[in-house]
């Protein structure tokens, strides 16, 4: 039979052609299915689309057709699986629990949230008493013998420390007395502090913000708490009434704070969201040094940067997570925060296995340790151009290694891409700047105690409340800062010696 021969039939040439086109077709697509490991995907669908001829015999339907729905359908679901990865506190914006101790910068300013080792200042509305007990020796355990006129050559001690809640009360009487002058009633002048029939000492104040604020107990739990230690039932809307004596107070405190925050080189800034009477407001927090302020507002963005104003007027490096409001504002520096950098190339390490995030991961994680271990806190200018260098590289060779995007939305590879080229000198301003950290976990651990106290007592129902937990959980962490105990700040703040 001659070779030629076999062309007569139909079927043949229709082989050739479409392997002729399949080769073609091929020889193009697999350079991109090798890149995105997808080696395996071709087989997948193959036996899709075999399963989906069978159901076709099976319910005497149109083999083709069913065919390339079952493959077509199975496409899509791999395709959304793989873009499933799940996001954690280490490859996404979500904040972790527990993060490292930040040393990129010197002295106070490093980012470490923990504060001074606290002072051993005791509240003042306490006090010790001490005794101590001999326990004689009579006589001799062994021999009987009479010890009692027998010298002590030494002493062994056993101490016991115990706590006994004691209230004190006082009454004070004045008198009353008709004049025979004038035949007028005279009453004697009580003292400045006592404008009513009852009142409550600046101890139980501190101890109430103490176990409303800094422990985050409900209103109701420290009622209960409140009266099995003094046996006096008190009522909620007193305790929130020494929650707002303590508020007004502190608004002295809180201006002058801001302003010395203003004259920081670098502040760290935040802001998540927080539940009012079931609506979404949100707390911004600002901190450097021992500074560390909240404020609450309905809006995220720039509206509520403008009214808090600090921003607007501050000319140093702004540490934060990139977040749009925070770079519309070009009179002062930015600084991105590391952590939040090293996440999101995590996830993209995860979802597509990119060369180029894992290039730029080692790199910002080798260049956070030369920044920790220099004694200046900071490259020299060879060393931070040599980062340059081989930061651009990396970003060049990410280019030709993703696919194109032909419009956007861009994702989530791309928006990443793009961030890191257009703000280069904010990523890499912690290794140029000695008091800019790598990272903004300061401002995230500021506020992570207002969502541990939403979790423990619940949302807030008024917004002066919100801002009174603000301003008081501002003032006893800039204090926590300083070594000071909370529940010494708050009788220092009661007393008026906050300042």
């Amino acid at each position: 039979m001659n070779f030629l021969e076999i062309f007569q039939y139909s079927f043949f040439t229709r082989a050739l052609i479409s392997g002729i086109f399949l080769a073609a077709l091929l020889a193009i697509l697999g350079i991109f299915v090798v890149i995105r490991r997808m080696s395996f995907f071709s087989d997948g669908v193959a036996h899709a689309s075999l399963a989906g001829i069978a159901l076709a015999v099976i319910f005497s339907l149109n083999p083709l057709l069913i065919a390339i729905i079952s493959a077509v359908i199975f496409s899509l679901f791999i395709y959304f699986l793989e873009k499933k990865t799940k996001k954690t506190s280490a490859n996404s914006g979500i904040p972790p629990s527990q993060t490292g101790k930040d040393e990129t910068t010197p002295g106070k300013n490093k980012t470490n949230g923990k504060g001074h080792h606290e002072t051993t200042t005791m509240a003042e509305n306490t006090r010790t008493i001490e005794s101590v007990t001999t326990m004689s020796v009579e006589s001799c355990d062994k021999c009987g013998e009479d010890l009692s006129k027998v010298a002590v050559i030494d002493t062994e001690r056993r101490t016991r420390i115990d706590i006994i809640f004691e209230k004190t009360v006082e009454h004070v009487d004045a008198e009353i007395k008709n004049c025979p002058g004038c035949h007028g009633f005279i009453k004697g002048r009580f003292p400045a502090d006592m404008a009513g029939p009852l009142q409550y000492g600046n101890g139980i104040k501190a101890y109430v913000v103490q176990l409303l604020v800094t422990q985050m107990l409900s209103l109701n739990r420290a009622v209960k708490m409140l009266a099995a230690l003094i046996g006096q039932t008190l009522s909620e809307a007193t305790l929130l009434g020494f929650i707002m004596r303590l508020h007004k107070t502190l608004e002295s405190w809180e201006i002058q704070a801001k302003q010395d925050l203003l004259k920081a080189p670098c502040i760290h800034s935040d802001e998540t969201s927080c539940r009012l009477d079931k609506k979404n407001y949100w707390i911004h927090v600002y901190s450097s040094g021992d500074i560390t302020l909240k404020y609450l507002h309905a809006k995220r963005g720039k509206e509520a940067m403008e009214s808090i104003d600090i921003i607007p007027k501050y000319g140093g490096v702004i540490v934060h997570d990139c977040w749009s409001s925070y770079l519309s504002y070009k009179h002062c520096l930015h600084a991105l925060c590391g952590s939040h950098l090293l996440r999101e190339l995590t996830f993209i390490i995860d979802a597509h296995g990119y060369r180029w995030a894992k290039q730029m991961k080692r790199l910002l994680q080798r260049a956070c340790q030369l920044v920790t271990h220099a004694d200046e806190k900071c490259l020299d200018i060879q060393s931070y151009e040599k980062l340059q260098r081989i930061y651009r590289k990396i970003l060049t060779r990410a280019e030709k290694e993703m696919p194109p995007v032909l419009s956007k939305p861009y994702g989530r590879r791309h928006n990443l891409w793009e961030r890191l080229q257009q703000y280069e000198d904010s990523v890499l301003m912690f290794a140029k700047l000695s008091h800019v950290p790598f990272t903004n976990n300061r401002a995230e651990r500021d506020l992570r105690m207002g969502k541990v106290k939403q979790k423990v007592s619940g949302c807030f129902r008024t917004e002066v409340y919100a801002q009174a937990y603000c301003r008081i959980s501002s003032y006893l962490q800039s204090m926590q800062n300083q070594g000071i105990n909370p529940l010494v700040a708050v009788g220092m703040a009661l007393n008026n010696r906050h300042l």
